[in-house]
């Protein structure tokens, strides 16, 4: 009985978004949305919780917004991943039976894939010594894990900084470096969905694709396989760094992947000024057809948003359709929106993402 109310809760929770998304994008004749839902749990890839000490115990926990001091102890976490969940007794336990880990450590984070790979970063209060790696070395080994060490001024890795995952897209799988501490799309399975609808929504394509916010080429990499070359920007060092790596990973050279923040590429494609992080690339060598955009909670800055506008099609990924409307105002004399989809990353929250598809008038 519990899993059909779950389930009817859910279904109702994913009506209401969808409701929602029709009521902002009902201004522009938007079509209807394609809906594309989540597992009820063991959807979210990665975890933090804070440690509460309490009768000479840690246990882990999680607060109310606002409220700092009154813990949510949590023995288990349906909402994350399996993975995740086995993990999180395993590590309690390592750590209630050695002082040497348990010393000061006030923030445990998981990061998990659906491919399986999983990383735990302890974060102490205290510097972090030789004793205190021996131990974390033979933890890491116990559990089948990478581990991160962090203190103020120190990361100590044991294994790998990153996890790896893969995603399978129109037949092809792509693997991923997500690295420790960068940002990663935290539901997988719904993940996988948006870059299929951004696949099917860009369609094959005989032209260059500019893409800006890029993070770790998480759809830079199948949508670099519909059209002739890409050009895309991230500003993140440590997400390039990774975005790289994706790329050799995968063995794709159409790609060509500059550090610039969005509006330091509209200056450079305006001429406004020159920018030494451009030696070597031919910005007008590129025929750009469409531009993808996966901005911030923010949405576009107005000068982006206009840089966008010179685009036969702006495909559009967003976590914040309340931003996505706005631009879409921005943007609604020259474009209208051709397809629109819900995804649900966030399951039992009122957060949604939304993609569109604009092309021109």
């Amino acid at each position: 009985m519990t899993q059909v109310r779950d389930a009817v809760a859910y279904a109702a929770q994913l009506d209401a978004k969808v409701a929602r998304l029709r009521e902002l994008l009902a201004p522009f004749a938007a079509p209807e949305p394609a809906v594309f839902d989540s597992p009820a749990e063991h959807y979210r890839l990665r975890a933090e919780f804070r440690l509460w000490r309490e009768q000479e115990q840690r246990h882990y926990a999680m607060f109310e917004t606002g409220d700092k001091h009154t813990p949510i102890l949590i023995d288990e976490f349906p909402i994350a991943s399996q993975r995740i969940n086995v993990l999180m007794p395993q590590l309690k336990a390592a750590w209630q039976a050695s002082r040497v880990l348990s010393f000061k450590l006030f923030q445990v984070e998981f990061l998990t894939t659906l491919a399986g790979d999983a990383l735990i970063t302890l974060c102490y209060h205290r510097p972090l010594d030789a004793e205190w790696q021996a131990e974390a070395e033979q933890l890491a080994q116990r559990l089948g894990v990478s581990l991160v060490g962090r203190s103020r001024g120190q990361r100590l890795v044991i294994g790998r900084d990153y996890v790896e995952e893969e995603m399978t897209v129109a037949g092809r799988t792509f693997r991923y470096r997500q690295p420790e501490g960068a940002f990663t799309q935290p539901n997988g399975t719904v993940c996988q969905k948006m870059l299929q609808w951004a696949y099917d929504a860009l369609g094959q394509r005989d032209d260059d694709l500019l893409e800006l916010y890029c993070g770790n080429g998480n759809f830079t990499l199948p949508l670099s396989t519909r059209v002739r070359k890409v050009l895309a920007t991230e500003i993140s060092k440590t997400s390039v760094n990774a975005a790289l790596a994706n790329l050799a990973d995968n063995g794709i050279d159409t790609i060509e992947l500059v550090r610039l923040s969005a509006e330091e590429l509209t200056q450079a494609l305006n001429e406004v000024r020159p920018f030494r992080r451009l030696a070597g690339i031919d910005l007008k060598s590129y025929d750009f057809g469409a531009v993808f955009v996966d901005p911030p909670r923010a949405g576009m800055d107005p000068d982006t948003c206009e840089l966008t506008r010179r685009f036969d099609n702006i495909l559009y990924i967003s976590c914040n359709p309340e931003t996505l409307a706005a631009n879409i105002a921005q943007l609604n004399d020259t474009h209208r929106i051709e397809r629109c989809a819900l995804f649900d990353q966030f399951p039992w929250t009122h957060h949604m993402e939304a993609g569109v598809l604009l092309v021109r008038r």
